[in-house]
């Protein structure tokens, strides 16, 4: 199956604690069903110091899962869903089903 969310995308969180804030995806997993957003979902992890980091306690982003993430739509950034279109070329390209705006043309 196609991917509805990569990397770059504008999504707004649909659920948890973040929910209704936007972000920026920087990372995706295919495989695990999830992906990672700039200043979602921010965890505290202990990291070990080493040459190149200081040690002590830091915030980083933890995954969230896709079904809880929609793509904003460009025209107003409200959540929506995406569809794909295939283009007299042969070329499929995504589309926001909001406003049927071409995500990525």
């Amino acid at each position: 199956m196609a991917a509805k969310i990569k990397k770059g995308d504008k999504v707004v969180v649909l659920a948890g604690r973040d929910k209704g804030r936007t972000g920026e995806v920087f990372e995706v997993r295919p495989s695990e069903g999830r992906a990672r957003v700039r200043g979602i979902n921010m965890v505290k992890r202990h990291q070990r110091q080493t040459a190149q980091q200081e040690g002590g306690i830091i915030s980083k982003e933890a995954t969230i899962h896709l079904s809880n993430l929609a793509y904003a739509d460009p025209k107003d950034g409200k959540p929506t869903r995406v569809g794909f279109k295939v283009m007299p070329d042969g070329k499929r390209v995504r589309i926001a089903k909001r406003s049927g705006v071409e995500i990525d043309g």
